[in-house]
């Protein structure tokens, strides 16, 4: 399964009824510390009604914890725009 199809799935799980847009960025970083099979640098937009309340860190914590510490350790960088919906 490709990385980002793996980022979906794990998001799916906990942030369904959100809209969820991954991009994947890695070609404009090849050749960067960090590059290595195409799946390395992630932009995640999450509009979630899950992050009605929550800090911009609580929020952060909320997605990370929902990729899991496996599948963060195979991506080198994460941005997230996260909002409520």
């Amino acid at each position: 399964m490709l990385k980002a199809q793996a980022i979906k799935k794990a998001l799916d799980q906990v942030f369904y009824e959100s809209e969820i847009e991954i991009i994947n960025d890695s070609e404009a970083h090849r050749g960067h510390g960090g590059y290595s099979d195409g799946e390395t640098h992630f932009k995640l937009c999450i509009k979630s009604s899950k992050f009605v309340g929550m800090s911009l860190l609580q929020r952060h914590r909320a997605v990370h914890e929902a990729l899991g510490s496996d599948l963060i350790s195979q991506i080198h960088a994460l941005e997230l725009q996260l909002t409520e919906k």
